[in-house]
């Protein structure tokens, strides 16, 4: 008996220890898209979500490689933003052919520069359940750390977007 409560509490804690352990943000953070973002925003309603998450990269960027190595790998990071968010990768260099908000067949690197003028990566970009591109939540860079991160998914879930600031909001939540 004593045997079998070790054994029950070792799985226990080994279940606990994998479920903070890092986790691929390819394949636990973004969602997977045929690249038709106003489709996608029909999926967003019916999955009720609160909105799409764009995360604008490049390749070799250290900063977009900071993320996804220290914060869009966390299990709860990826946990709240999934159940909150539909969330693509955008190259802003790609030539890969998507499909904007507006239902117009566009190019990764034109939807990023010509409509949302990216030019530094990673950008974070928030859009409403109508495709409309939320600035306020605009997040350019790296955050500073896993919670910094989370709170500008709180911003955007709460809606404190309408009223303030990132950064006042931020100051609030001290």
């Amino acid at each position: 008996m004593v045997r079998l409560g070790m054994m029950l509490m070792l799985m226990a804690s080994s279940v606990a220890f994998a479920a903070d352990k890092p986790r691929d943000p390819e394949q636990f953070f973004f969602n997977e898209s045929f690249g038709d973002f106003s489709e996608e925003l029909q999926t967003a309603r019916d999955g009720g979500k609160k909105g799409i998450l764009i995360m604008f990269e490049m390749d070799e960027c250290p900063f977009c490689h900071r993320m996804k190595t220290t914060i869009l790998n966390q299990p709860d990071v990826q946990a709240y933003f999934r159940e909150n968010f539909l969330i693509f990768p955008v190259d802003i260099e790609g030539d890969v052919e998507i499909t904007d908000f507006q239902g117009n067949a566009t190019t990764m690197k034109d939807f990023a520069f010509k409509q949302y003028r990216v030019r530094a990566t990673p950008v974070f970009a928030f859009y409403d359940l109508d495709g409309n591109y939320i600035k306020r939540a605009r997040f350019t860079g790296a955050t500073r750390d896993k919670e910094e991160f989370m709170l500008l998914g709180q911003y955007v879930v709460d809606g404190a977007y309408k009223d303030q600031t990132f950064t006042r909001y931020k100051r609030s939540a001290r």
